[in-house]
């Protein structure tokens, strides 16, 4: 009785064994391709045709396959709709209508005619001219975006033209039935269908002014990579979804909707997240078209096969040259786009399919549906092959180009893909260290741009005029779109050390003569970011001890040339000095030596109360009588060698005092505050800085503060966002640089911000969230476990 229950739970399921074998076959084929430096579509083709029901029939499921492929599409449209916005589509409004109009027109009327002729009746003739007038908007596109050149010449006349064509399929479907002598589909159903069609486009363009900006930037604020994936990807398919119920193809609503997303500060953002998933779900899109191809049909068909390729192929290439001329576009420029889209498009499948359905085929046979599968797939193949040739006719129009219509708009575009940045620096992130960075880049002449996840930090840098990005550093599409094949130096100064990892992977890889710093908290980090590829790494741990020892050298004034040596070699390799095991007591290197009276002076702060203070240094007895002498004084950006007597000393002045041991000690309560005198007396008076809070208890910022909470998504919905942060400061950040006080302490536990309750004078912890909108803080008042969620207003 056991036995089949177990059996039952160990079975494979049937969709896995044929995921499997799509998805390892299109792999092992591709790599094949790669080495013989074919492109990867190729290798998804024919690993298509392998494993398919026509050959090694390895996977059957059409539905699953067809299912996988139609979400490769939608995805492959909206990415290259992000890449486009409005003003773009509107300064080839020219070219979709003009042109793809004349193109799907001409290749009608061509194809139409040829059939006629050879007996073929008018329907049928029709029917199969729209099909070749289709060219495939997947395998163009796909091939243009892996080569950057989407925003080329070629690449906008193509664009033009495919927008063109999903939108006459909108209406070929609906003509299919009046073609076959059915009672469906009059005029009244088209114009019907047409009208709604454009409803929904005005209305989608609307939303991608108005509503898309305002969603995006909510859920950004957010510091949820999950939530804005997940709101991306909804956006894609919710739109693709929605202008399919008007009839509009899938293909056309994804790319509207990555024209509302493209119309957003997020766009770059918003397209490295979604790559990865495109790249994944495109791959099953062109190995389900290879899956169509019979292959024994070919074998035995195979010069009729080649005869229907060789005349799509002229048909398509002169009815699209001639479009394109049409619009006074350059010869290089006709006919590398006559190439480009040369091909039968995925669409022509589903016209195929609704044609068979009441009974037209291509050129009127039945045996012409696979006559035609196997030219469209053969078409498919060699269209990487067609683009290149195209390349090198479009390559001809560089010559020439003061004769092209529009070739001002055409150099921005080029620009407008990758920023126009040469020997420039790559701030990844934008904290605390980094905004301490720009704030002397940027004044210093160095090319820079910024590229950070924060929706505040890019507020911020915005509104003060500052280059930046929006997107996450570790993706190679946002590397490359700041110029990263460029670039002199990328800078990652305030991310944790897994995501300055994978940045420093990703940008070793795409320019391995690029110089990488990061700045890492701890030590222990180092070796593993300089194997990733990271040339210096500033461990803030460790840079605090070189300073620390700088200051040393400084006060038993060693030479300052001596000095920067010294504080360059403990840096070496990865600060190895300082993690030396053993202590060196004799033949170090870092023997130095000392410099003149450096153990008979000392340098020392007049501070405010003061005995000295407000004192001229004969008064204060430092000429000299009193065993001690003043040899300089430095006040802000002054110097001043051997003051004389009648010099004042201030707050605040640095003193260089020469003298014996025994000679600083008699004189060390002339400079004493009196608080810390009253103290010394046996008076009971606390001792600190005016900046610090009336308790002495500092803050560690050394060790990450975890909250735990036993509340659950029902009663506060952001508590999946608690997560261990390292305080931003020793107590509220901005009550000590503002030299004021606090009564409790809160933590911010999204970003670490420490902040003073409501009860202090500055509330800086509420101000925090209007400022950010990071919704949780947890108290930081020893002996409290307690957390307070600003959105829902419930303590967690």
């Amino acid at each position: 009785m056991l036995i089949e229950p177990v059996l039952a739970a160990g079975a494979v399921p049937q969709f896995l064994t044929e995921t499997v074998a799509l998805i390892v076959a299109g792999a092992a084929i591709a790599y094949i391709c790669f080495r013989l430096r074919l492109v990867p579509i190729v290798g998804f083709l024919i690993a298509g045709v392998f494993i398919g029901p026509n050959a090694l029939g390895l996977v059957q499921d059409r539905e699953l396959v067809d299912a996988t492929a139609e979400i490769g599409v939608i995805l492959l449209l909206f990415t290259i709709g992000i890449e486009f916005s409005l003003e773009k589509l509107a300064r080839i409004q020219k070219l979709i209508f003009g042109g793809g109009s004349l193109q799907v027109g001409l290749t009608i009327a061509a194809v139409g005619l040829v059939l006629y002729a050879f007996g073929v009746s008018l329907p049928a003739a029709i029917f199969t001219g729209m099909l070749v007038a289709l060219s495939s908007t997947a395998i163009v596109l796909k091939l243009l975006a892996d080569k950057g050149e989407t925003n080329s010449e070629p690449g906008q006349v193509a664009l033009g033209l495919l927008i063109f064509q999903d939108l006459a399929i909108v209406v070929m479907v609906l003509l299919v039935p009046v073609l076959a002598g059915g009672s469906e589909g009059g005029l009244g159903q088209i114009a019907t269908a047409l009208g709604t069609a454009i409803g929904i486009i005005l209305l989608v363009l609307v939303v991608a002014r108005r509503v898309m900006p305002k969603i995006l930037e909510s859920v950004a604020l957010t510091c949820s990579p999950e939530l804005f994936l997940l709101t991306v990807i909804a956006i894609c398919f919710g739109t693709a979804y929605l202008t399919s119920l008007a009839g509009v193809s899938l293909s056309l609503g994804a790319f509207l909707a990555g024209l509302m997303v493209s119309e957003s500060r997020f766009s770059q953002h918003a397209l490295s997240e979604t790559l990865p998933l495109q790249i994944l779900f495109s791959a099953t899109f062109f190995i389900s078209v290879g899956m169509l191809l019979d292959v024994s049909f070919l074998l035995q068909n195979l010069p009729l096969v080649a005869g229907v390729i060789l005349a799509v192929l002229v048909i398509k290439a002169v009815t699209t040259w001639i479009s394109v001329k049409a619009l006074g576009y350059a010869t290089p420029i006709a006919a590398a786009s006559a190439l480009t889209l040369a091909q039968i498009g995925e669409f022509s499948f589903v016209l195929e399919r609704a044609g068979r359905e009441v009974g037209l085929f291509p050129a009127g046979a039945e045996s012409g549906s696979q006559a035609f599968i196997a030219a469209t797939v053969g078409l498919m193949v060699v269209t990487p092959l067609l683009m290149r040739l195209g390349e090198k006719a479009s390559a001809k129009a560089a010559s020439k180009i003061d004769r092209l219509p529009v070739s001002a708009e055409s150099e921005e575009h080029q620009t407008e893909h990758t920023l126009d940045l040469e020997d420039h620096l790559i701030v990844a992130g934008y904290g605390q260290a980094a905004r301490s960075l720009i704030r002397v880049v940027a004044g210093s002449g160095i090319p820079y741009v910024i590229t950070t996840l924060s929706p505040t930090g890019a507020n911020e840098a915005e509104s003060e005029g500052l280059p930046v990005v929006r997107g996450d550093a570790s993706r190679p599409f946002l590397l490359r779109h700041v110029g990263i094949d460029k670039a002199k130096i990328v800078v990652i100064a305030d991310d944790d050390p897994a995501t300055a990892h994978k940045i420093i992977s990703v940008a070793r890889q795409l320019n391995p003569t690029l110089r990488i710093v990061v700045r890492t908290r701890y030590s222990a980090d180092a070796e593993h970011l300089l194997e990733a590829g990271a040339d210096e790494v500033v461990s803030e741990e460790f840079e605090s001890i070189v300073q620390l020892f700088g200051e040393v050298l400084r006060e038993y004034r060693v030479e300052a040339a001596e000095i920067d040596r010294l504080e360059d070699l403990a840096r070496r390799d990865g600060y190895a000095a300082l993690m030396a095991e053993t202590v060196r007591m004799t033949n170090s290197e870092f023997a130095c030596e000392t410099g003149e009276g450096c153990f008979d002076s000392r340098t020392v702060t007049v501070r405010e109360g003061s005995a000295v203070a407000g004192l001229t240094v004969a008064e204060a007895e430092l000429s000299g009588s009193s065993g001690l002498r003043v040899a300089k004084v430095t006040r802000v950006s002054e110097t001043f060698e051997g003051p004389g007597a009648d010099f004042v000393l201030q707050a605040g002045d640095e003193l260089l005092l020469e003298g014996s041991t025994e000679a600083f000690a008699r004189n060390a309560a002339k400079f004493r505050k009196p608080s810390a005198m009253a103290t010394a007396a046996g008076t009971s008076v606390a001792v600190g800085f005016a900046s610090q809070p009336k308790s002495p208890r500092r803050i560690d910022t050394e060790s990450p503060f975890s909250h735990l909470t036993e509340v659950d998504t029902s009663v506060c919905e952001h508590v999946e966002m608690i997560r261990p942060v390292f305080p931003s400061a020793a107590g509220c950040e901005e009550c000590i640089a503002m030299g004021e006080q606090w009564v409790h302490l809160r933590i911010c536990l999204t970003c670490g911000h420490v902040g003073c309750c409501d009860t202090s004078k500055n509330k800086h912890a509420s101000a925090h969230y209007e400022k950010t909108g990071h919704p949780l803080i947890a108290s930081l008042e020893p002996g409290e476990n307690w957390g307070w969620c600003y959105s829902d207003e419930e303590y967690v």
